[in-house]
């Protein structure tokens, strides 16, 4: 078992195994600098974003103020998948959910409810085949009821520079998207980016496709984000929809990004 604080005394989350894979949440500062090092060589590595923090490790602002979800392969002792937590009563000590430097959330923050924010999302490209994914989403379930949580929320990534080609995946999405009383919009549009042209349907990226089927909608038009060279889709949902129903879904190959 796993101590954290939580925003009424202390919480705890089982630590859970799948086969030699071990989740937990981070207690101490060695094991979010091994969720750093994962975030820095998925990020910079794989997408050649320009990362802050030390030589190696993908460090910000919001880094020290959250609970780090973490996968790691018993076997190895390696970290291979992480999330990041961000709980709404420590947003008062950065001032900000990170999505707000992304999009304007005012009509979600004006609901009176709890939300935690999901971020700095990925996996080691050798555990891409569904077990991670599905775990750190069960810890998800449990950290979202310890909590209280009633809503997550968070960004999925596309990398891409097609501003059409993700104007096509945006219509495609277009069953998916929250009621008008939950929309965000973009701070940066993605450049070229046409919502309303005339193409044909697009394939959408396994990520997506895992969020979908879990219950999570779209809030609106994607931000870009030049530092990760991506276009950022706003991700939302209920906590009552995070169940081991919906866990199952995740047991399906997905293609886990940031």
């Amino acid at each position: 078992m796993l101590s954290t604080q939580s925003h009424g005394g202390t919480g705890r989350v089982a630590a859970k195994k799948e086969r030699s894979l071990r989740l937990y949440l981070a207690r101490h500062q060695d094991e979010v600098d091994a969720a750093q090092r994962l975030r820095y060589d998925v990020f910079s590595a794989e997408y050649g974003a320009q990362l802050s923090g030390r030589p190696g490790l993908d460090q910000d602002e919001y880094d020290p103020f959250c609970e780090h979800l973490i996968v790691e392969d018993e076997v190895s002792q390696e970290v291979v998948g992480t999330y990041r937590l961000f709980l709404p009563e420590k947003v008062a000590r950065v001032g900000r959910y990170y999505a707000e430097t992304e999009f304007d959330l005012s009509r979600l923050l004006a609901l009176n409810i709890r939300i935690m924010e999901l971020g700095r999302s990925c996996v080691h490209p050798d555990y891409r085949q569904g077990a991670v994914i599905a775990l750190l989403w069960s810890g998800l379930a449990e950290t979202m009821s310890m909590w209280k949580i009633d809503y997550l929320m968070g960004c999925a990534s596309v990398h891409s520079t097609d501003g059409p080609a993700l104007g096509a995946l945006y219509q495609s999405l277009n069953t998916y998207l929250t009621p008008q009383e939950q929309r965000v919009f973009p701070l940066r549009a993605v450049p070229n980016f046409d919502a309303r042209a005339q193409v044909d349907p697009a394939t959408l990226p396994g990520l997506l496709k895992g969020y979908l089927r879990a219950g999570v909608r779209i809030g609106g038009e994607p931000f870009w984000d030049p530092q990760f060279h991506c276009a950022d889709f706003f991700v939302w949902c209920e906590a009552g929809l995070i169940t081991p129903r919906y866990q199952q879904r995740f047991l399906e190959p997905v293609d886990a990004r940031k």
